[in-house]
């Protein structure tokens, strides 16, 4: 019976890259020869690992805004990456492809209520799309805190996947899970990934020229041989970025073909899943973890909150920007629960299974009506409607890589602003409350360092577009 296991945990996503007054994503240069960054990502990426079926070979999760967007531009791929989810289903009775949290916020600076929403919303986006609940879930930027995984467990997730700096401990062994107790009896199990294997992967391309030297010279080298000796199974995860495998690297996800279907069993190492080694080998050990923490920042998270040495130059913009979309949401939410508990007793839960809608699965006046047993106006509903676009604007707008580079002007940032743009248009149009006034005043200390391009006046176009469409 083989004792050493071998996890690829590829992390798919792409932001969402839509305008937000069309619907549609406008031409990016960069991206040629195709009109977009999902179309040349996905020629390089996700079709070649479908085709070499990698999805169904590998610990996986496809951020929501991109599989959405490859159900309606490229179906045969999104279907043919569900179906190999689905076989291990059949074959094991766990599939291997997990959730994410909705729209790749950082979630231990979010509130309580919006950490719900995003579980809540990337559960239900999940289960629409594979056709059965999610046992574990990734987390935007590995980005975690106690109450998150609170969440996370309420919602019946199993498992989520972290770096091994996240642990609260000095002398940790990623070659098992551990269960983290939380509050109110529950628990909640994580595996921690190998830092020198996921950073090699990652990081440097010599090491991934050849997947049978790199199953040799690095893969058994990183087991622990007194667990070895007593027979005891172990488990290396490697974690990283899916794109890596073709967009990053090239011709990487023919490595990772031949590293998951040959290379490793070559050599005793089975491939398995997180998933699927759990029902095979329960966590032993409890732990506790380090409180907001993420995998790409080494000062916690101040990478999304300001002035931080991961990216170069003055982060002063990136705490000014989270300050006002702060503000904003506190205010948005004021007239979101003002008009919503008109209508029903619980405008959280509205918000929650408003997903439902987005998915198409119930309209929303039969949502508010199994709500709240009462049957409204068609004129309330639909100024109801507008306040939760205005909710999924405010959600949006908070999309983690906003934050990420050094500069405020990038495609990211500025897609972030128009989200909150749109989200103050719905709202005023509803509510007649102007909140543009307080975002340009806060926005006017939101300045990029290298053009000097000031996020007040953006948001100001972005605005003055939404009241001409």
């Amino acid at each position: 019976m083989p004792h050493r296991y071998l996890s690829i945990h590829a992390h798919f996503y792409q932001p969402p890259r839509e305008d937000p007054f069309t619907g549609n994503i406008p031409y990016e240069t960069g991206a040629a020869p195709f009109k977009n960054w999902n179309e040349r990502i996905h020629a390089e990426c996700y079709r070649p690992n479908a085709d070499l079926r990698n999805f169904e070979q590998i610990s996986f999760n496809l951020g929501p805004t991109l599989l959405s967007w490859m159900e309606q531009h490229t179906p045969e791929t999104a279907q043919n990456i569900v179906a190999q989810d689905h076989h291990n289903v059949l074959l094991y009775g766990v599939g291997n492809a997990i959730a994410q949290a909705y729209n790749h916020t950082i979630l231990p600076l979010s509130s309580r209520r919006d950490k719900v929403t995003q579980v809540t919303w990337g559960i239900a986006d999940f289960t629409h799309r594979f056709s059965r609940r999610p046992q574990g879930m990734w987390l935007p930027e590995t980005a975690v805190d106690s109450e998150t995984l609170q969440v996370l467990a309420e919602q019946g997730i199993q498992f989520t996947i972290l770096a091994p700096w996240q642990a609260a401990a000095s002398n940790l062994d990623v070659t098992e899970p551990y269960r983290v107790m939380l509050s109110e009896g529950r628990s909640i199990t994580i595996f921690f990934y190998d830092r020198e294997l996921s950073g090699k992967v990652s990081f440097e391309p010599g090491v991934t020229v050849n997947a049978d030297a790199f199953a040799q010279d690095f893969l058994q080298a990183r087991f622990n041989p007194a667990k070895l000796q007593r027979g005891q199974p172990q488990l290396l995860l490697v974690a990283t970025d899916g794109e890596l495998y073709g967009h990053h690297q090239r011709l990487r996800e023919r490595f990772l073909a031949r590293l998951v279907d040959g290379a490793s069993s070559s050599i005793g190492i089975q491939p398995i899943y997180p998933a699927l080694w759990l029902k095979k080998h329960p966590p032993q050990q409890t732990i506790q973890i380090r409180e907001a923490t993420s995998w790409s920042c080494h000062h916690g998270i101040a990478r999304w909150t300001g002035d931080c040495s991961c990216t170069a130059g003055d982060g002063a913009w990136k705490r000014h920007l989270r300050q006002a979309f702060d503000r904003l949401a506190e205010r948005l939410d004021e007239l979101y629960f003002d008009a919503a508990h008109r209508l029903v007793p619980s405008p959280w839960a509205l918000r929650d299974h408003y997903i439902q809608v987005l998915l198409g699965k119930i309209s929303l006046d039969r949502l508010i009506f199994e709500l709240s047993g009462s049957t409204h106006a068609s004129e309330s509903i639909q100024r109801l409607g507008w306040l939760l676009e205005a909710q999924r604007e405010r959600q949006r707008m908070f999309t983690s890589c906003g934050w990420f580079f050094d500069d405020f002007d990038r495609i990211e940032p500025k897609n972030n602003l128009a989200y909150a743009a749109r989200a103050v248009y719905l709202a005023s149009k509803v509510t007649g409350v102007d909140l543009s006034r307080q975002v340009m005043t806060d926005l006017q200390f939101v300045v990029s360092p290298r053009t000097r391009l000031r996020a007040d006046q953006l948001f100001k176009h972005q605005l003055e577009r939404a009241f001409k469409l």
